[in-house]
């Protein structure tokens, strides 16, 4: 896991329309990357439709989103249109970048071990240094412990690692 302090990795990755992200681009901005194993899955749609449910809150403190999985791009972009996501989700197909997040690696399930995404978050500064970690998530109430969190650093409290 990054921790806090860390230079947030570089990407560039195609969103949900084909259109390449970069972390770069929210220089100077406070940015919410999260990763997720599937998009369509239930705790990956609780956790997307929540991020959505509050994401006007997040712009409105100058903070954008974004979602990251090893879906294809055309699997995101029918996840964001049936779920109206207004952020971006970006398409990691080869986990490059979940790696480089320390988001991506051995799993089990179900007695079946196997490579994928790890439930992870990240808040990346305006300088481009990890402000905060979120690791093993619970999909329920996440996108919401991100935002008030958030604002306790905005008082002037430390944010921990979680």
């Amino acid at each position: 896991m990054l921790e806090i302090g860390d230079d947030a990795p570089e990407f560039a990755l195609p969103n949900q329309r084909g259109e390449t992200v970069r972390r770069s681009n929210f220089e100077g901005d406070r940015l919410v990357v999260y990763f997720y194993p599937r998009a369509g899955t239930d705790g990956c749609t609780t956790e997307a439709r929540e991020f959505e449910a509050v994401r006007e809150e997040f712009e409105d403190r100058g903070v954008a989103v974004v979602g990251i999985s090893d879906d294809p791009v055309d699997d995101l972009e029918s996840f964001a249109a049936d779920h109206d996501l207004g952020f971006d989700l970006l398409s990691d197909p080869e986990g490059e970048v979940a790696t480089l997040y320390d988001a991506y690696g051995e799993k089990r399930m179900f007695g079946n071990t196997f490579d994928g995404v790890f439930r992870t978050t990240y808040v990346v500064g305006p300088d481009g240094t990890i402000e905060a970690t979120y690791e093993d998530v619970s999909p329920a109430g996440h996108a919401e412990a991100v935002l008030e969190e958030l604002d306790e650093r905005r008082a002037g409290q430390a944010a921990p690692e979680r």
